[in-house]
């Protein structure tokens, strides 16, 4: 906390990275933005960037050992994130990067450095949805104070959920309206 906007980088970095820490960056990204509304976006960004750095260098390192981490989870998840990260890549990560825990999150990190899913496309997923769930906790947190974490706690899943269903309906339209665009391109 007396660290500001760097700590909360730093943890977010940490907790995306290396060492999972109970509540992480979303506590911190509350506390601060509990205590000084004003700075709400600037510490979205730090906890953001912070977070998309630490998913850079896990998905760096799944690159050369990941295959030993996905080895804890069962096959089934194993097949179905690979799957899910093939047919949407830059959907999958980012619908993940928003869902909060218990959502294994750091299952499709893991995953796109394995089965090499474009860096690129992967940093603009997990930069996305990070930047939208921080600043989703920063706006309660300047909304509603100290119970901000309560409320989060209570109706984030609903949240989450219902914002992974816009983001899906999303780019399923816009796929429908390409596929029309296309069919009629081909027709005349």
């Amino acid at each position: 906390m007396s660290f500001g906007a760097f700590g909360l980088f730093a943890v977010a970095l940490l907790d995306s990275a290396f060492v999972p820490l109970p509540g992480g960056a979303d506590a911190v990204m509350i506390l601060l933005s509990t205590a000084n509304p004003s700075r709400m976006l600037f510490y979205a960004v730090a906890a953001t960037l912070g977070s998309t750095i630490g998913c850079i260098i896990l998905y760096y390192i799944s690159q050369k050992a990941g295959s030993r981490a996905l080895a804890r989870f069962s096959d089934e998840k194993q097949a179905r994130v690979r799957s899910l990260i093939e047919r949407y890549d830059l959907l999958s990560v980012l619908v993940a990067s928003v869902l909060p825990p218990p959502f294994p999150f750091k299952l499709f990190v893991v995953s796109a450095g394995v089965f090499r899913f474009n860096v690129v496309r992967f940093a603009v997923a997990v930069c996305l949805g990070r930047f939208f769930r921080f600043t989703v906790e920063g706006l309660f947190a300047v909304r509603y104070g100290a119970q901000a974490g309560a409320i989060l706690a209570r109706y984030y899943p609903f949240i989450g959920l219902g914002v992974a269903v816009m983001l899906i309906g999303f780019f399923v339209m816009k796929n429908l309206l390409k596929n029309k665009k296309e069919e009629g391109a081909i027709r005349s």
